[in-house]
């Protein structure tokens, strides 16, 4: 992720394998695909790889960035075992036959939103009508856009809605955008940073149903049945890691960015500070799923025409490999 990250949008990358270190020989080695390039989303992978939790149990973890067909492509044809998703690309899959199953939600909460500078007055979804939005042309977006519009009482129709590519936040608006479609913890801290004042209108508080998981750690059916004894140990260490960078927002800033020394390192220290308290926020323990997220999510992208027919969404996601998971799933 840079400077920009894109709901929704898997970033065409060449395929990378990060090098593993202390490697046992009698180790199950698994690949996780990232959705985006690295960022503070994916801290606690690497918190568990270098922190030797996945060795602890038995395993050696591959981390590699998404080819241009997607990281869940190469999960669904068996080229690695997990992938960082979202809860709209396996909703989608699943209503398609395809078996993808979330396995814990990284941020309890979507942290994403529309973002403009203060000078373009928008402070409320009525105010897009006569701006011009930048976007990556997906329908979800337009679905969005309409539902917040309609339900402020504005008209879709008079917003321009123009494909600004994999431009980030800051050239956009530097280029005549009004506003962009950003995640607060990485767009928005870098606009304190920058000293940039912003406007920031996030999803979930304006709609429930848009108050989904993003991202998510996905496998498929196929592999978690087949699997489950080492799908239980990767999550296990999973959680150890996420639960880590909760706990530890400096030490895993600087984990992250032993990985990924491109990175912004204010950026990357001040964005693990912000997401410390929303990785596992009001749930129990990180990665808690909710049947009542997935089932409104569903129903709402139903509803704008984004999905067709009616997939079982208490088979779209699983906590059981969770470590302490219980029954609650409502």
């Amino acid at each position: 992720m840079k400077t920009a990250i894109r709901p929704f949008l898997i970033l065409a990358a060449a395929a990378l394998v990060l090098p593993l270190s202390g490697c046992r020989k009698d180790n199950d080695r698994v690949t996780i695909v990232l959705d985006w390039t690295v960022n503070t989303n994916h801290t606690g992978i690497y918190a568990a790889r270098d922190l030797g939790y996945f060795s602890d149990e038995g395993l050696d973890v591959d981390i590699e960035f998404p080819p241009e067909t997607g990281a869940a492509s190469m999960v669904l044809a068996g080229q690695a075992e997990f992938l960082v998703s979202y809860q709209e690309e396996v909703t989608m899959a699943r209503a398609s036959g395809k078996d993808l199953l979330a396995l814990a939600a990284v941020i309890q909460h979507n942290t994403s939103g529309f973002a403009s500078r203060k000078k373009a007055n928008i402070s409320r979804p009525r105010d897009f009508a006569g701006k011009t939005y930048g976007g990556w042309g997906s329908p979800m977006e337009e679905a969005v856009l309409k539902a917040l519009m309609a339900k402020d009482g504005a008209d879709y129709g008079r917003l321009k809605n123009v494909s600004v590519g994999s431009m980030d936040f800051f050239a956009a608006t530097d280029s005549g955008i009004d506003f962009t479609w950003i995640f607060e913890g990485w767009d928005g801290v870098m606009a304190g940073i920058k000293g940039i004042d912003v406007n920031f209108i996030p999803l979930g508080t304006m709609e429930k149903a848009l108050d989904y998981y993003t991202p998510v750690i996905a496998s498929t059916d196929r592999y978690a049945a087949d699997h489950q004894e080492i799908v239980s140990r990767f999550m296990k260490a999973l959680a150890r890691g996420y639960d880590y960078a909760v706990a530890h927002p400096g030490e895993a800033a600087y984990i992250l960015l032993k990985n990924a020394p491109e990175l912004d390192k204010e950026l990357v220290q001040k964005s693990q500070r912000w997401l410390a308290d929303k990785y596992r926020a009001d749930a129990s323990y990180w990665g808690l799923m909710k049947e009542s997220v997935w089932n409104d999510f569903a129903l709402w992208m139903k509803g704008y025409g984004l999905l067709s027919g009616d997939p079982d969404m208490s088979r779209a996601f699983t906590n059981e490999f969770l470590p302490g998971a219980g029954e609650d799933r409502k």
